[in-house]
């Protein structure tokens, strides 16, 4: 009895909210926790909606194990764990709702896990708290249900950075080792380059701090991550130095580029702002964002303060890692970037937020709280708004892809076939076609090997509404779709000999 009163006391000192008679603190914390991720999920499916459509890059990774169409090509920056996520749902089944659903579960559990890793670093209530800004972010709930590397890099930061501080404050702790591993090797899964943005503080406080089994744990998952990446560079794109070189071309050329004001463009809904021209969004859109570090800030003087710096600190270092590429080296943006520095800046910003609405000595500060209150329904609304939005524009953008398909199917355009031409990828997977270019960063082909497939499939080439077709492509017969027109090339059929 004396020990559980002692716990108690301990745990209200801390920050932790009263437990119920009946509950241990641990299984409390689990309910928080858990609460917050069922929210998350719940919202996906309604703000989401699982009829989306598949979208671009989605249909990249689908196509890769999935058996309604072809496999796209795929490009030197991709990797094969978005593609290896969605096999379970995407080789069996071309139920778009299905894979949602799916998927939305998925983000749902890997979301709780993460948070579960920093127990024993935050309060309970504070980790809440912080999963609930992140996963109320647009960006979050639009990403969450869908076939894309961004978010799991989010979720692979969370474990990897929290278990590294768990295993840097206990020796003993080997399962914090293996989640040091588990995280990186998930990140370098999805984005090998990203997962080294994101590890290189914890990389040099190993060779600082010489804590060489934190080292090994986190190279071992780095290099278990990236390893298929890399013997496919050899295999398939000449060498890592070349698909690395690939990489950079396809991006831009990486080298100085100040793209924090295509970030700020790209807040009001824009899945990818290349170029990224026009008027900045409205204030109210873009205050989080500055917010946001100002926040950090206060939740990194308060840690200084309190003599726990590590647990802060840490994970700032990481996002500001994890940012710099995106907003300083490439020349255009997409939200879904900077993810991962959302995510390791929520914790840190939660525990500012419950600092500056209470006194150290536990008491309420009222004004305080009741601005922060509005602030938050505020953003709460904004963040609402443009995911509304947005997927409200993707939907439409989808639909057209799924027009232009079944107009191609009434023309003769069926599978087998190809599509070459503008936004050939996602309407050839809709399709059921294998799509080819022959510049760009998707070339993969020439226009004698196009002619030739003519020969024997159906082919069509997608072209903006009164715009030329390549020059292979000038004698085929035109149909105006859903915002394209269709070039159709003569069918097989009709033609004197194989050729």
């Amino acid at each position: 009895m004396a020990h559980g009163t002692k716990a108690m006391l301990v745990g209200i000192r801390r920050g932790e909210p009263a437990p119920v008679p009946g509950t241990s603190w641990r299984t409390r914390g689990e309910w928080l926790l858990a609460a917050v991720v069922g929210a998350f999920t719940l919202a996906q499916l309604v703000l989401v909606r699982p009829g989306l459509g598949l979208g671009w890059d989605e249909t990249v990774y689908v196509s890769q194990v999935g058996t309604q169409a072809p496999a796209a090509f795929f490009s030197a920056p991709r990797a094969r764990g978005v593609s290896l996520l969605v096999a379970p749902i995407a080789s069996w089944s071309t139920s778009t709702e299905l894979l949602r659903v799916y998927l939305a579960l998925l983000s749902g559990l890997g979301l709780y896990l993460a948070l579960r890793v920093w127990r024993g670093l935050f309060p309970t209530r504070v980790l809440a708290v912080g999963g609930a800004l992140f996963a109320s972010l647009w960006i979050t709930l639009f990403y969450g249900p869908q076939a894309m590397p961004n978010y799991w890099v989010a979720v692979g930061a969370l474990v990897g950075v929290g278990c590294f501080l768990r295993a840097r404050a206990d020796r003993t702790d080997r399962a914090a080792l293996w989640g040091i591993a588990a995280g990186a090797a998930l990140m370098a899964w999805m984005r090998p380059t990203d997962a080294v943005w994101v590890t290189l503080p914890l990389l040099v406080l190993v060779v600082a701090a010489r804590r060489w089994r934190l080292g090994v744990a986190l190279l071992g998952g780095l290099v278990a991550g990236a390893a298929e990446w890399v013997i496919e560079a050899y295999v398939g794109y000449g060498g890592l130095g070349r698909r690395l070189s690939d990489a950079s071309d396809i991006q831009g050329g990486l080298g100085w580029n100040f793209a924090v004001d295509d970030q700020l463009r790209s807040l009001a809904g824009r899945a990818l702002c290349r170029p990224c021209a026009g008027a900045l969004p409205n204030p109210a859109v873009m205050a989080w964002w500055f917010v946001l570090p100002l926040l950090a800030a206060v939740g990194l003087v308060v840690a200084v303060r309190a003599r726990r710096t590590a647990p802060t600190l840490l994970p700032l270092a990481c996002a500001t890692t994890a940012a710099v590429p995106y907003l300083f080296m490439i020349g255009y943006a997409a939200p879904r970037f900077l993810q991962p520095a959302y995510a390791l800046l929520a914790i840190p910003v939660a525990d500012a937020l419950f600092r500056l609405v209470a006194t150290p000595a536990g008491r309420w500060r009222p004004a305080v709280a009741s601005l922060l209150a509005v602030g938050l329904a505020g953003h709460l609304a904004v963040q609402y708004a443009v995911l509304d939005r947005t997927v409200d524009r993707t939907t439409a953008d989808r639909r057209d892809w799924a027009r232009n398909a079944a107009e191609l199917h009434r023309l003769g355009v069926s599978p087998p076939c190809l599509l070459t031409g503008r936004e050939s990828i996602p309407v050839g997977y809709y399709t059921g076609c294998s799509s080819a270019a022959t510049g760009g960063p998707n070339a993969n082909s020439t226009p004698a090997d196009i002619l030739r497939t003519a020969r024997r499939q159906p082919t069509a080439t997608l072209t903006r509404p009164g715009a030329a077709p390549p020059a292979y492509a000038r004698d085929w017969e035109t149909h105006r779709s859903a915002g394209l027109d269709l070039h159709i090339a003569p069918a097989p059929d009709r033609r004197d000999g194989p050729g």
